[in-house]
């Protein structure tokens, strides 16, 4: 995760992306050696990324080779979480958002829906039931208005600071109190920058800043001397910190001498042309902006064109946490700066080897104390209880507690943007998770996986269900071969693809080992498969015992995020005798399907 010892941000990048498994093989007189063949499960680093130099347009799917359909659906999904769901019992997930979707520079959705100011107050409990405002008075949202961005801001703070970075005035190993002095208080002298931007400091996610001092310079002063949580060891732990993130405000506003939001202005937005993004908008913009939450509790009212986190409003409106109100269409051009490696149009905020360093995985080694830790320097990576199917291990993003959320996948060059006002008029009302997931399935969905002929097969895409796909062989094996093609990609860990044989009819199963191959690669896996399959459709092979009698394929789905599913095609099993199974040759009526459908894409 954190390293004790500085090197460049370029070796950082490609000595932690560019590890490659195998064993060299010896020469022989007069022959060179053959390179290995890679070995082990797919995956994919920084390294592989292809930036590229694209301007955002309007266009069509079909213009980079989208499904029409997937994309239609964006409009219709935001629109659907404006009223209680199944998924969302108890109130609307929001009281409007917009969505903006695009690939490879081409904006191929972007829509609005639902309200962005409708609430006047909530009513007292039970039932937190808001009060609209009248109808003369509501404002409905429109593709430009401008949102709260809440912890998404954080990105903004992120870069930032790698500019100073590149600059050569911060160090990502180097102590914060270098740079703060007073930070080092409450045992925190060992943290450093790179804990703060992965969130392994050991700080406390949280302190009520706001309410339990009375000035903006008491409450800095508190955030910087907020001691370690209990028991906690810089580096040693993943902790999603407010604090860490306002601690990295004061130290590039002490590093430059500078306030942050001049910083954000003339580093990111000034360059990039995102002339509606910044802290504190003005008062001449408040009909655009999304009414945010009812706060008598803080003396506020309903919130509207101030920022909605409390500890940022009590801290003049800029802090390194939140404060940043934006519209899709400039973080779109954020979105495709990163993608294009950190430039857009000719302007540069930040070099590519620096954009790949903040892409790799440095909270690996807390994996399995902490499953959902993947982040880079400042983003997220690979969530898929968000991102879907754009997940893979370089997909990266953010969330912010108003219901806006930004999921980029450099693999595709995509990305999708969703800013709702979820918190309006109550954050009690509930999450806006599976409106997140919604749009960024139907993006990823709309990315064509083909299949390799008319007799291939999907499972279905179903939340906390196990489908089956069965193939009856037409007699006992006599040891023999079955062969297929395999497609998946799935959320790792939670959800699997899985390879099964019987020998007694189908009454029970037992996992077979799969030998798999796509060009030069070659592995194994013993019978299951899980996370990132590359995006390749692979060649496997399996080796029959005597007497069997049924294959089955099998998916597994937790109750939350998905990847782009599971995928088989070209089914043919034979033994010594001949063909036990062949989906193109006439047997592909006899499959079992319990939750799997053919595949047309």
């Amino acid at each position: 995760m954190t390293r004790s010892t500085r090197r460049p941000l370029r070796s950082i990048a490609l000595g932690l992306a560019l590890a490659v498994v195998g064993t060299t093989l010896p020469a022989t007189a007069g022959v060179a050696a053959s390179p290995p063949a890679p070995s082990g499960p797919p995956t994919v680093t920084p390294a592989d990324i292809q930036f590229r130099h694209d301007t955002l347009r309007r266009g069509n799917a079909r213009q980079v080779g989208l499904l029409p359909e997937h994309v239609d659906r964006l409009p219709a999904d935001l629109a659907g979480y404006l009223q209680p769901t199944p998924d969302h019992p108890g109130y609307p997930a929001y009281a409007g958002g917009v969505v903006l979707a695009a690939k490879d520079g081409v904006i191929v959705q972007h829509a609005a829906a639902g309200s962005a100011v409708r609430y006047a107050a909530v009513g007292p409990p039970p039932g937190l039931v808001g009060v609209e405002l009248p109808a003369d008075q509501q404002i409905a949202t429109r593709p430009d208005t401008i949102f709260d961005l809440a912890s998404v801001s954080k990105l903004f703070t992120t870069i930032v600071t790698m500019q100073q970075v590149e600059r050569a005035r911060v160090e990502l190993d180097a102590p914060v109190a270098r740079y703060v002095p007073e930070f080092a208080a409450g045992g925190k002298a060992a943290v450093t920058v790179r804990m703060l931007l992965t969130h392994t400091s050991g700080l406390p996610a949280f302190t009520a800043l706001w309410s339990r001092y009375p000035t903006p310079a008491e409450r800095f002063a508190a955030a910087l001397a907020t001691p370690l949580a209990a028991g906690a060891t810089p580096g040693s732990r993943y902790v999603y910190s407010d604090l860490g993130l306002i601690a990295l405000g004061v130290l590039v506003e002490r590093v430059t001498g500078r306030p942050l939001a001049d910083l954000v202005r003339d580093g990111v937005t000034g360059p990039l042309g995102m002339s509606d993004t910044g802290y504190n908008p003005g008062p001449e913009r408040r009909s655009r902006i999304a009414a945010t939450e009812y706060q008598p509790y803080a003396g506020r009212g309903m919130v509207w064109g101030e920022v909605h986190d409390e500890n940022a409003w009590s801290l003049g409106g800029v802090a390194g946490h939140a404060g940043v109100f934006s519209t899709a269409a400039d973080l779109a051009v954020l979105c495709q700066s990163l993608l294009n490696g950190g430039e857009y149009r000719g302007r540069r905020i930040l070099r590519s080897d620096t954009v790949r360093a903040m892409l790799v995985n440095y909270n690996a080694p807390l994996e399995s104390a902490y499953p959902e830790s993947d982040r880079g320097l400042g983003f997220e990576l690979n969530k898929h209880w968000y991102m879907m199917g754009l997940s893979s291990p370089v997909g990266f993003g953010h969330t912010g507690f108003t219901g806006t959320s930004i999921v980029i996948d450099p693999l595709s060059h995509s990305f999708v943007i969703l800013l709702s006002n979820r918190v309006h008029p109550d954050r009690g009302w509930g999450s806006n998770n599976v409106a997140r997931r919604a749009v960024a399935r139907d993006l990823a969905e709309a990315m064509p996986v083909r299949p390799r002929s008319a007799s291939a097969w999907r499972a279905e895409p179903r939340d906390s269900a196990t489908s089956t796909l069965t193939a009856p062989l037409r007699r006992p094996a006599r040891g023999g071969t079955a062969s297929f093609l395999l497609w998946y990609d799935t959320e790792p860990r939670y959800d699997s693809a899985r390879f099964e044989i019987s020998t007694d009819g189908g009454q029970t199963w037992v996992p077979a080992t799969m030998r798999l191959r796509d060009a030069g690669r070659r592995w194994s896996a013993d019978g299951t498969v899980t996370g990132y399959g590359g995006r390749v459709w692979w060649q496997v092979s399996v080796t029959l015992p005597d007497h069997a009698t049924h294959l089955r394929w099998s998916s597994s789905t937790d109750g939350s995020g998905q990847g782009r599913g599971v995928y088989v095609d070209r089914v043919v099993a034979a033994d010594r005798t001949g063909v036990l199974f062949h989906g193109e040759g006439g047997d592909a009526s006899r499959l079992v399907a319990d939750g799997w459908s053919p595949a047309r894409s």
